[in-house]
């Protein structure tokens, strides 16, 4: 799968979104070393502090179903239906990331491909 196949499943994903109190619609999908893909949505909560990012959605499903190894992560986001403009993962979903992938974890994003190491060089790892 190319990457804008690949960002346009992120786009697809983002329908799912629970978004009622921003309107920012996020949606995330995750491709294992192994080939299965996991999607992933944020789902708000009128207590902020509660709400959960696509790319989190998208990382515990696939460790609660006995996956542990990934090989990249496409973002989608967009409060009006454009998605051309790129929607990066915040710090704690960069957190979650930096648990469970190598430095070179793709990140496909509208403008472009990344690597986790771009976005996190010094990373807290145990």
């Amino acid at each position: 799968m190319n990457n804008a196949d690949f960002f346009d499943l992120a786009v697809r994903a983002s329908e799912k979104s629970y978004a009622p109190y921003s309107n920012f619609k996020v949606g995330a999908v995750l491709l294992t070393e192994d080939g299965q893909i996991f999607t992933g949505y944020n789902i708000e909560n009128a207590s902020y502090s509660l709400t959960v990012c696509a790319e989190r959605t998208a990382i515990f499903k696939a460790v609660s179903s006995g996956f542990r190894n990934f090989k990249a992560i496409a973002i989608a986001g967009s409060a009006d239906g454009d998605f051309s403009k790129p929607c990066p993962p915040c710090g704690a979903c960069l957190q979650v990331m930096a648990e469970f992938c190598n430095d070179d974890f793709m990140i496909v994003l509208a403008d472009g491909v990344y690597q986790l190491s771009d976005f996190l060089p010094k990373r807290f790892k145990l």
